[in-house]
């Protein structure tokens, strides 16, 4: 495999949220991401974004019944479409505690409290907590507690 373009991790992910840049602004205050980038949209919405969290990226950009399907396919905050979700995001934390507390404060609605959840002697222990964003978006943040044997 040839490796990625420098400063890009192998995945990344992105967002249609209802206002990008009230996302955004949350996602710094509540998860500690960074923005790299926004690019206007002509309408002033936020046609693109790149907020990054270590090795992570996010990119997140607007989407709402009113705009015009990018790609061929509409994109859609969950809460936009009654909550539903089509995938989960999931993130390495250094202090899941405290970032959950963090999460809290802004209003993130969390929906499993902070656990450690060990998959044996042969696997491995992480602590993690799950919450849910303002535009419905479900996330997962782990802190590992121990590695598997090598």
């Amino acid at each position: 495999m040839k490796p990625t373009p420098p400063g890009w991790p192998r995945l990344s992910s992105a967002l249609y949220c209802e206002n990008a840049r009230e996302a955004i602004a949350w996602y710094q205050r509540a998860f500690g991401f960074e923005v790299e980038i926004v690019v206007d949209a002509p309408d002033g919405g936020v046609m693109h974004s790149e907020l990054r969290y270590g090795e992570a990226i996010v990119m997140v950009a607007e989407g709402s019944a009113e705009r015009e399907a990018r790609f061929g396919v509409p994109g859609r905050a969950p809460r936009a479409i009654g909550g539903a979700n089509t995938q989960s995001l999931f993130l390495y934390v250094d202090d899941v505690d405290a970032h959950c507390a963090q999460a809290r404060a802004a209003g993130a609605r969390v929906t499993y409290e902070p656990a450690d959840n060990d998959y044996g002697a042969e696997y491995w222990c992480d602590r993690s907590y799950g919450c849910v964003d303002p535009d419905g978006h479900l996330w997962w943040f782990s802190q590992r507690l121990r590695n598997p044997p090598v």
